[in-house]
């Protein structure tokens, strides 16, 4: 069968091959047959761009035609020649087809039509072979590839965490546990709680939430690292935010502090937006194009400013604001908004955790700018963050994005151990299970910082998709683990 032989549409479009003899296999996405000839639209994936293929009756019998339905796997081979009709240079003339795989007109849930995306996530096994989600997903991969192009030009290095973890980086307790006992009947200790001594990591366990503490052990001997892998959070969360099983890029850095923690941030992310404005631009016309078509559905006063490409280039060409938390509540305090209680969450006083309308506020309406907030209440951020001199806050920042709010959180860690154990007496969380993370303290202890992006968001932004769910193969959310 000669696979090894076949030739990428991209390839074909991206040479000249003009009066060669080639061989393509890919989906037909449309067929279209008059008395003369049958012209199909054949894609494979390697770009969103289908290619025309001409097969003339006298030359593919007419059984080989029919079963050449959408969604059909075919094989092609024949000759790149000149196209007379516009919108493609050149088109294949079908020298023979080969069906390799059928697809049932009648059953395939695919046809050449609009489909709802909330259709699509119903068929997620097939939805990637639709132009959208094919943009999607070489627009991820692209995403992907970046942040390991970028940090390892910086001389990071990539570190596993585990999966499987005993500890709760954020405090949240949204976890899934991971255990062989049996479900109904574990079993107990004389004060009757579930024996962990017989399962099998002999403890309680769970899926990760955050790769952090691990990375930080990494960074204390390998300076500049960086982990990039999934994470679980288990929060009966249905918002087109959230997902229980995601992916998280975290880097953790020795000998840096706040502000060189915001400095890589910054650069980090406009390199990671740039490289896919220049290496994905087909997919990105597309998508864009299809958020447009999307925006126009909305009332005037709800749609966006700009563009999607115009967005992205946005971020890109601006430097991020800087100002602090108290900055920032003194700014939506006194906003209209709040004023004229717009806000579904009014901010009246310093300590507020701020919601994603007061971050979009902030970038959209505001500022037009890329947005990072420091220096956060110490009551609303996590244990491990460096306590600033005022007693009242921390050395934390977040990143805000348009059309997204929060997309990066990150700080300053404690080096100091009797601040990290004080604040950890604080908010009960008890020292002998993260023994070994206060060892890092105890054991050469330096200023250091780190951040973690939530990739989907950054896919989300990028693609100007709306829904999380529809920027990852398969999206794990409550009540839905299919496929």
């Amino acid at each position: 069968m000669a696979f090894n032989k076949r030739v990428k549409i991209k390839t074909v479009l991206e040479q000249n091959l003009i009066g060669q003899e080639i061989t393509l296999m890919g989906w037909v996405r449309t067929k279209r047959s008059n008395k003369n000839v049958s012209f199909i639209a054949l894609n494979d994936g390697s770009t969103i761009t289908n290619y025309q293929v001409v097969a003339d009756p006298n030359v593919i019998a007419d059984d080989i035609l029919k079963k050449c339905s959408t969604g059909a796997c075919i094989k092609i081979t024949g000759s790149v020649v000149e196209s007379l009709g516009s919108g493609q240079s050149s088109e294949i003339n079908a020298q023979s087809i080969e069906i390799l795989g059928e697809a049932d007109p009648e059953k395939y849930p695919l046809q050449p039509k609009k489909h709802s995306l909330e259709f699509l996530r119903e068929i997620a096994h097939l939805r990637m072979r639709t132009n959208t989600f094919g943009a999607v997903f070489r627009v991820r991969h692209a995403l992907a590839f970046a942040v390991h192009k970028y940090f390892n030009d910086k001389g990071f290095f990539y570190i596993h965490t585990p999966i499987i973890t005993a500890s709760d980086a954020e405090g949240a307790g949204e976890m899934f546990h991971v255990t062989t006992l049996p479900i109904g009947n574990p079993p107990r200790t004389e004060d009757g709680k579930v024996d962990y001594k017989q399962d099998f990591f002999e403890r309680e366990t769970n899926l990760t939430v955050s790769g952090q503490l691990e990375g930080e052990l990494a960074a204390m001997a390998l300076s500049e690292i960086y982990t990039f892998g999934p994470t679980f959070r288990a929060e009966n969360s249905n918002t087109t935010r959230h997902l229980a099983e995601f992916w998280m890029i975290e880097p953790e850095m020795a000998f840096y502090d706040a502000e060189d923690n915001q400095n890589l941030a910054e650069d980090f992310l406009k390199y990671v937006i740039r490289y896919a404005l220049e290496h994905c631009e087909e997919d990105l016309k597309f998508l864009a194009q299809r958020a447009q078509d999307e925006e126009n559905t909305k009332p005037a006063d709800q749609r966006a400013e700009l563009g999607l490409i115009e967005k992205l280039k946005f971020v890109v060409e601006n430097d991020f604001v800087r100002l602090t938390y108290t900055e920032a509540i003194d700014i939506l305090r006194n906003s209209n908004p709040n004023k004229k209680k717009k806000f579904q969450y009014l901010i009246e006083s310093w300590g507020a955790d701020l919601q994603s309308e007061h971050e979009r506020y902030l970038v959209e309406k505001h500022f037009k700018k890329p947005v990072i907030l420091t220096d956060y209440p110490k009551d609303i951020k996590a244990f491990y963050m460096r306590q600033n001199e005022d007693g009242k806050t921390v050395a934390a920042m977040d990143i805000l994005f348009p059309g997204i709010g929060e997309i990066v959180g990150g700080s300053q860690r404690e080096e100091r151990l009797e601040k990290l154990t004080q604040r950890m007496q604080e908010m009960n969380i008890p020292e002998e299970e993260l023994w070994w993370y206060l060892d890092t303290r105890r054991f050469g202890a330096t200023p250091h910082a780190g951040f973690g992006l939530g990739f989907e968001r950054m896919v989300l932004f990028v693609t100007g998709m709306s829904n999380i769910r529809d920027v990852i193969a398969f999206p794990r959310t409550p009540g839905n683990a299919e496929f």
